[in-house]
């Protein structure tokens, strides 16, 4: 297996075998699935109001469209990647991964009932430190909350903390205010305070048009838009001092792109230099800040194949430690297994796929060093 890999990155892209694959998506389960993981109350809930039968999957990214499922990674029955056995063979295996962040999308992220959400968070992250963490050493996890209740969300967070598998904290792009604002910094401290990043994933709950101007009427409309989002909610978290705040904290922005970087830090940076007073808490261009505290992961990419596009790109970012390798399995964001351009070099190549992960998730650093020792 290796061996094609490698064979295939010479051709076509660089080899990611040993890389670290920081946003995976295993199947979101099926609301049967977790009963076990409930507790009596939400249990008889869900079976006395037929809630059991009912998927709880989001549809803001359809699971079947050819955007969001490569074709050779459908599944023949159910959605891609609904099985353990399905990951290896089309993940893990042929990538050569060596760790891998699974990140479990999920509706109850996006639940207008605190409660109800909270159950089903912990729900899912229960079953995947069972059905997935325990059966699959090569295998992290996330811990999904729901952002609209930070006191339940710090509870979740400080639940799962304990356990070293898990590797972060993730919450979506699109909620009901700015990322920035205060009623979400309680989760933001939990996270840093557990040595565990944030990650920023594409979605949402859409109770707000993902565009400036309203409601799209396509779907490569809002997709497209998501761009934005990111744009927004990047400066929301700068402006509103969340890094002044919780200076430990590290964000992750995942399925963000990042090609827009350049034109962001230059229109950010020389915004702040005419009105900074307003804001005294941001005592250093955004740019800077945005380079030491915020990640982003490869997939997908937004540049031409076969092109120095992205090596230029970061080149204008002037920061090369801010890429983090991913596939985003199952999404179709690339050609086979070319997840890793070989306009990078290997040097570079190196950082995006070992170095920056390592750098970014402690808690994977740790394991790797044990790995290596070995």
């Amino acid at each position: 297996m290796n061996e094609m890999v490698r064979s295939l990155g010479k051709e076509t892209g660089l080899s990611t075998v040993g890389g670290i694959d920081c946003d995976l998506h295993p199947a979101s389960p099926a609301t049967r699935t977790l009963l076990p993981y409930l507790d009596d109350y939400w249990r008889e809930t869900f079976v006395m109001r037929g809630v059991d039968r009912l998927s709880l999957a989001m549809t803001s990214s359809p699971a079947r469209a050819p955007i969001n499922v490569r074709s050779d990674w459908t599944a023949t029955s159910g959605f891609a990647g609904d099985t353990l056995e399905t990951v290896r063979s089309q993940a893990l295996d042929p990538f050569g991964t060596r760790f891998a962040i699974c990140n479990v999308l999920h509706g109850s992220m996006i639940m207008h009932s605190d409660d109800m959400a909270a159950a089903l968070c912990g729900a899912v992250n229960e079953w995947l430190a069972r059905e997935w963490l325990d059966k699959e050493q090569r295998l992290r996890g996330s811990i999904i909350v729901s952002a609209q209740n930070a006191e339940l969300a710090v509870a979740e967070i400080e639940k799962r903390a304990a356990d070293k598998r898990f590797v972060q904290v993730l919450i979506l792009a699109q909620n009901d205010e700015p990322l920035g604002r205060r009623r979400y910094w309680p989760i933001y401290e939990a996270a840093a305070r557990n040595g565990l990043p944030l990650c920023i994933h594409a979605g949402g709950s859409n109770r707000h048009a993902p565009t400036a101007t309203g409601w799209p009427s396509y779907f490569v409309e809002a997709y497209v838009a998501q761009a934005s989002i990111f744009e927004s909610q990047l400066l929301s978290l700068i402006s509103e001092g969340v890094f002044h705040k919780v200076p430990d904290l590290t964000v992750v922005f995942a399925e963000s792109g990042f090609t827009w970087l350049p034109s962001f830090f230059w229109r950010a940076d020389k915004t702040w230099r005419g009105v900074r007073a307003e804001t005294p808490w941001v005592t250093e261009q955004p740019s800077d800040i945005v380079k030491r505290h915020v990640r982003f992961t490869l997939q997908p990419v937004e540049a031409p194949i076969g092109t120095d596009a992205l090596a230029r790109t970061l080149e204008h970012i002037d920061c090369d430690d801010i890429l983090l390798f991913s596939t985003d399995y199952p999404h179709t964001q690339f050609e086979g297994l070319n997840a890793l351009s070989a306009s990078f070099g290997e040097t570079l190549a190196r950082k995006i796929l070992i170095d920056n992960p390592l750098a970014t998730y402690s808690r994977i650093a740790a394991d790797f060093g044990k790995e290596v020792a070995k």
